[in-house]
């Protein structure tokens, strides 16, 4: 039995991932560029156990049949069990855990299930890339459990498969992630400024139309989509020259810009999706009063109604202060990227388990 565990944070994009170019292998339709956070961190176990069948059979015709086994956090006989923040997932939250544990299972050469404990500090479906640390932190320890020596970019790749932002995650600090075919979309640390960012919570709650569904949406309705794909190619040049020569003004000005314009594409869908509510637009108006008054200070948001604002570090408890009547503020400096903390191979698997060597195909 083998159990590796992985921390990761989440990333906030300065250059928007909005919509993909191939759904079934996570592609984006263009690159983007993101800030790692060093908060809200994810901390995920993954423990390899040989002695489980086929997941199918764990699947009813209404969902995952439960299992104490699951609830005791191991394995079920038949397939993976998952746990999130102390809840054992009985739903969509499990199949799409196996789904890429599988993916990982094929890269390994096993069909051993395994066991994912997982603590997520982010509030999940938010707007603030819980995804993101999630899928990363998840595809580092699952990788190391199932014996995996992964080189960053394919380790970034693979989390790709997750969740389309957890492939920033993985590198941490500011990164791109590049558009391309599989080999080739993966993301990677870029040059620039010391930075910081202040994240404004409006509201925790998970937001009514997931971040996939509305990226759907926008695809197939929104007129404003065509001309979102190429502007935001563009953007990301013009960001990695601003990056690169250091230049924080040009940095924010690209963030603040691509994240309207991202919203403006999303709320062109039909039927409409609108993430940003009056609060969210109060935050922006706010932000915009502090550069007038001398505080270099820009806002971006996610798929959701959380506004989080760029700032240099000298500034964040500035813009923190003006800004703590919006809602919850959590400052934060650019994070590390994903790393394991623990890895180990106890030799002792339970009783009947059928160790992950004997089971590759």
């Amino acid at each position: 039995m083998t159990t590796a565990t992985a921390v990761a944070h989440p990333n906030i994009a300065l250059v928007k991932y909005w919509g993909k170019a191939d759904a079934h292998l996570a592609l984006p339709a263009t690159g983007s560029v993101s800030m790692g956070l060093d908060v809200f961190p994810t901390t995920t176990t993954v423990t390899v156990d040989g002695g489980a069948a086929d997941d199918q059979e764990a699947l009813g015709p209404r969902g995952p049949v439960p299992d104490r086994r699951a609830a005791a956090g191991r394995p079920r006989p038949w397939g993976d069990a998952f746990t999130l923040n102390g809840h054992v997932a009985e739903d969509g939250a499990l199949v799409r855990v196996t789904q890429f544990l599988d993916l990982v299972r094929e890269l390994a050469g096993s069909s051993a299930r395994a066991s994912v404990v997982s603590e997520n500090s982010v509030p999940t479906g938010a707007g603030l890339a819980s995804s993101a640390s999630g899928f990363a932190a998840l595809a580092t320890a699952a990788a190391a459990a199932y014996g995996l020596d992964l080189a960053e970019r394919d380790l970034s790749r693979l989390a790709r498969r997750g969740s389309g932002s957890a492939t920033r995650s993985i590198p941490g600090g500011v990164a791109v992630w590049h558009a391309g075919d599989d080999q080739g979309s993966y993301a990677e640390p870029i040059p620039a400024p010391p930075m910081a960012m202040v994240v404004v919570t409006i509201d925790a709650g998970p937001k009514p139309i997931g971040s996939r569904e509305a990226m759907r949406r926008t695809i197939a309705t929104s007129p404003f989509y065509p001309a979102w794909v190429t502007s935001t190619t563009d953007t990301v040049g013009e960001m990695l020259t601003a990056c690169a020569a250091g230049d924080f003004t040009r940095i924010g000005e690209l963030t603040e810009s691509n994240a309207l314009r991202m919203h403006a594409t999303i709320e062109g869908a039909f039927p409409p999706i609108r993430y940003l509510n009056s609060r969210s637009v109060a935050v922006f108006d706010a932000v915009a009063e502090l550069r007038a008054a001398g505080v270099e200070a820009y806002a971006t948001a996610d798929a959701g109604p959380n506004v989080v604002v760029l700032t240099k570090p000298e500034d964040r408890g500035t813009v923190a202060a003006a800004l703590a009547g919006f809602g919850d503020v959590i400052e934060s400096g650019t994070g590390p990227g994903a790393h394991l903390v623990r890895s180990e191979d106890t030799g002792a698997p339970v009783p009947g388990a059928v160790r992950p060597e004997e089971s590759a195909e």
